[in-house]
This record gives structure tokens, C-alpha cells and sequence, in this order.
């Protein structure tokens, strides 16, 4: 049974009466009910600013029992009240998914724990990916006209050079530290040693910093220092500051004040090339996408193997297909099963009317539990006034009093079956609607987003001497059958046609 917290914030103290945390709770315990999880802990943060929510101890204790498996997810209203700010939000999200634990927001009516949550999720994730890198290449594509025009690109100078206005210039007290690094690299060889010498002359980079291996390299390897100014040469990939150089055709090169001549600047460089060579550093795996998912007909797992860009079968070894055209006919299945909106229509349609139905119920309740607690609030004025003695008030109040709690489970029990109901009601309506795009985006996913994907739409892919046989596993529940097709192939060892 998986273990669930709950989590209860609420901002000021007047939210913490009109909000009713006892309403949030109860309905996310009558959620974890209809879901057959156990309810472990609650975390309760009354009267906390979402900005500062991160260094409160309930969460430190919550983030403690998600490391340390006590709980496998939590259970909270709406996302605001897990954090307001959305750098925590987007913290709290890399945790969970770090230690497999799932966010399960009531009213956003996302489920990270249903295959269609982390779908929703995942297309979530590849579509802003994907805008991301729209932006990003709009960007780029001003940066080499503006290099060639010599305009700053903005960013400060290399250390030994200042801006001034739009020229640069040499630093006359940064630029004899610079030339010492080049001389004292020749001489010893060893950009450590460099960064020691530097340091313990006193000498620090521009930040008070004290100097590196890694930031010699960098100033080292940087063509300015010999008269070559470089621009629109490196690229980011991806959010931890990471960059890789771009084509050599790519980069903008202008002449500047020179530091040190080429010559000495050519002997720096030599040095490290051979010493990286020696280092040879292991290159990054490629991500193969369908690798363990697909199946031979044999029941052997299909993997690229090293050197090779064909899937080949573990066991039985002669079921081999190209990892392009398996991709091809997955692509051309993920229309069909993507584009296919009756079966989701008609989900969402028979959705609704459920949903429709149980919020009347619902209003019905709250409208008499309204009523009910008018009735209570009289019976007390009256009896504060004296107008209903101490030994009857029990008579008139409790039965009013049971019946106001009876109301108060009937309530939160009602708005937990529309939030299952909503939660994958919600994923096949973003699926539904978003299919077309997702579609479109996919030819220019990173391999990682197409992976997750695959992992969350697809059942089985099993590759036969005759066809290539795809199920994708995303159904919602009112769906019996979920989608599955077969591409025909004339020889499993060779490319499908």
C-alpha cells in the first residue's frame, strides 16, 4: 500500500478560519481513500508565507520522510499552497522526482502517480522545452550580426581587457597577471601550479576570487590574449551553465589589442591539447529511445549495441531493425493514436456528466450545510440572550450538531470523488487538445523528452518476423481497449518497408 503525507499551508491567520484546513484535510484523506493509499503523515504550516516555506521544519521533516521512503508522495489543495514562488515549486518538483515520489495537487487535478499524470506532465515539460529553445535560437540568430557589426554582446571584458563605450581596450593592471599565466604555464606546465603561484603572489580574478585550474584553462584557451577576439563560438546546453563550442563556421573573429604574441600563445595551447589527449575523456552515451522497451517476438529485450545504430535482440540475436526507422513507425503510430479524439471525446464527454451530477450533489450539501449552520448560530444567540434555558439547549443543539458533521463527511467525500474524477478527466483534456502539437514538436525533441514519453504512452513494442506490433498503454478508465497497431515488415533483420 503506498504511504502518502498530506500537506495543509495556509498564508495568514485570517485564511487559516475562512480556508478551513479541516476541509483540505478530510478531502485529501477521502482522495488517499478512493485510491487505497495510507495516510502517514500531515504537515501542517498555518499562517506561513509561501516565499519562505522552504526553511520551515514541517518541510525539512516532510523532505526527510520523502528521502528516506516514509512517504512515497503528498497530497495538497492547489499548487500555490505548496510554495508561491516558482523556483520552489520547480525545486520541489526535481526532489520528488529524484527520490520517485509523486505531487498530487487536488485542484490543478494532477496525479503524478497515474500514467496520465506523468504524461500530462511529461508534454508539459517538452513543450516548454521546446518554446525554450525557440527562444533561444531567435536569440542566437541576432548574436552573429551583432559580432560582426562589432557590437558588445554583452557580459564584462576578459580579464586584462576592459570595455570602453564599445571598444576594448586593455586593462593595464589585469593585463601583466594575464601574461605572467601564459609565461608561467610554459615554464611549468601544470595550470595548478599556475593558479598556486598566482595566488600566492596575492594576485585574485576579477571577482576576488582566487584563481583555479579551471579558470587558467579558460584564459588560457581564449584567443584574445594574442589579438583575436572571438565571438558567437559556444553555446549552452542545458541549465547548470554547461556550453560546448559551436562549428568553427559559426564563429565571428576581429582583431583587438593583443597581451602576448602568437607564438607564445600557440606553445600554451599545444601543451593542453596533449594533455587532454592523454586524459581522453569517455563521450556522453547516446540516449537510445525505445532501448528495453521494445521485445523481439522471442521475448528478448532489443538494445543498440556499442558501435551499431540498429536495435538487435539480447537473445536470440538475428531480430535487428534501425534505430530510424523503428523511430519512423512509432512516429507515424503516435499520429494515429495521438489524432484519434472519438474515444477521448466521448471519454471526456461521459466525464462531464458524471462530474455534472456530483457537483449538484455537492451543492446540494453545501447549501444545507449553510442552513444548518445559520440554525446552529441562532440557537446559540438565543441562548446567550436566555431565551433558551441551559437544560434544553442540548435538545435543540445536538441533533442540529450531528447533522452538521454528517454534512461536513458527506461534503468532503463528495469533492474527493469530483477530484478523481477531474484528475483524469484533466489529463485527456490537455492530451486531447494538445495532441496535434505534440506531434508536430516531435521531430525536434531532445532524445530524453522523447524517452519519457515513450515510457508513459507505450505499453509494448514488439518487433516479429512479419510486423512490428505497438500498444500504447495510456487509457483513461472508461475506455475498455486502449489503442494498438501493427506495421508489417518483410524481414525482421533488415530495415521494415
Amino acid at each position: 500500500m503506498k504511504s502518502i503525507g498530506i500537506w495543509i499551508r495556509v498564508s495568514t491567520e485570517f485564511q487559516v478560519t475562512d480556508e478551513s484546513p479541516e476541509h483540505h484535510e478530510k478531502r485529501a484523506e477521502a482522495y488517499a481513500e478512493l485510491k487505497g493509499w495510507d495516510v502517514k503523515e500531515v504537515y501542517r504550516l498555518n499562517a506561513v508565507s509561501g516565499k519562505s516555506v522552504m526553511d520551515h521544519p514541517e518541510t525539512i521533516r516532510m523532505l526527510n520522510d520523502i528521502k528516506h521512503k516514509r512517504i512515497s508522495g503528498i497530497i495538497f489543495s492547489k499548487l500555490a499552497r505548496l510554495a508561491r514562488n516558482t523556483k520552489q515549486l520547480l525545486d520541489f518538483s526535481e526532489i520528488f522526482k529524484q527520490y520517485d515520489a509523486d505531487l498530487i495537487s487536488l485542484a490543478e487535478n494532477i496525479d503524478t502517480s497515474t500514467s496520465a499524470g506523468r504524461l500530462f506532465y511529461t508534454m508539459i515539460a517538452a513543450m516548454a522545452q521546446w518554446e525554450r529553445e525557440e527562444i533561444a535560437d531567435r536569440v542566437a540568430a541576432s548574436v552573429p550580426i551583432r559580432a560582426k557589426m562589432g557590437k558588445p554582446l554583452g557580459g564584462q571584458a576578459p580579464f586584462g581587457y576592459k570595455w570602453d563605450g564599445k571598444e576594448l581596450l586593455i586593462d593595464e593592471k589585469e593585463a601583466p597577471i594575464r601574461k605572467q599565466m601564459h609565461e608561467l604555464f610554459v615554464e611549468h606546465k601544470r595550470k595548478t601550479t599556475v593558479a598556486a603561484i598566482l595566488n600566492k603572489k596575492g594576485y585574485r580574478t576579477r571577482n576576488g576570487s582566487l584563481f583555479t585550474d579551471t579558470t587558467i584553462t579558460r584564459l588560457l584557451r581564449d584567443t584574445t590574449a594574442k589579438g583575436v577576439r572571438r565571438a558567437n563560438y559556444t553555446k549552452s546546453t542545458d541549465n547548470k551553465k554547461h556550453w560546448s563550442l559551436k562549428p568553427e563556421t559559426d564563429w565571428v573573429l576581429s582583431a583587438c589589442p593583443s597581451i602576448i604574441d602568437k607564438e607564445l600563445w600557440d606553445k600554451c595551447n599545444a601543451l593542453l591539447d596533449s594533455q587532454e589527449k592523454k586524459r581522453n575523456p569517455p563521450a556522453r552515451k547516446p540516449v537510445h529511445i525505445f532501448a528495453g522497451i521494445m521485445t523481439c517476438e522471442c521475448g528478448g529485450k532489443m538494445y543498440v549495441p556499442s558501435r551499431t545504430t540498429k536495435y538487435t535482440c539480447v537473445n536470440c540475436k538475428t531480430t535487428r531493425i534501425p534505430s530510424n526507422d523503428i523511430e519512423e513507425i512509432y512516429y507515424e503510430q503516435l499520429k494515429s493514436f495521438l489524432l484519434t479524439k472519438n474515444d477521448l471525446a466521448n471519454f471526456l464527454s461521459k466525464a462531464d456528466e458524471t462530474i455534472h451530477s456530483k457537483q449538484i450533489e455537492l451543492d446540494t450539501a453545501q447549501k444545507e450545510y449553510g442552513r444548518i449552520k445559520d440554525e446552529m448560530d441562532k440557537l446559540v444567540k438565543l441562548h446567550l440572550k436566555g431565551e433558551i434555558p441551559t437544560e434544553g439547549f442540548g435538545n435543540y443543539f445536538k441533533p442540529l450538531d450531528n447533522q452538521y458533521k454528517e454534512l461536513f463527511n458527506s461534503i468532503t467525500e463528495t469533492q474527493a470523488h469530483i477530484d478523481f474524477l477531474k484528475m483524469q478527466q484533466v489529463n485527456s483534456d490537455f492530451i486531447l487538445e494538445n495532441a496535434g502539437s505534440l506531434y508536430e514538436k516531435w521531430p525536434s525533441l531532445e532524445a530524453d523528452s522523447k524517452r519519457q514519453i515513450v515510457e508513459e504512452l507505450t505499453e509494448s513494442i514488439t518487433v516479429g518476423k512479419e510486423d512490428i506490433a505497438i500498444n500504447f498503454s495510456y487509457s483513461p478508465s472508461v475506455l475498455q481497449n486502449p489503442p494498438s497497431f501493427q506495421r508489417n515488415v518483410m524481414d525482421s533483420s533488415k530495415p521494415p518497408t
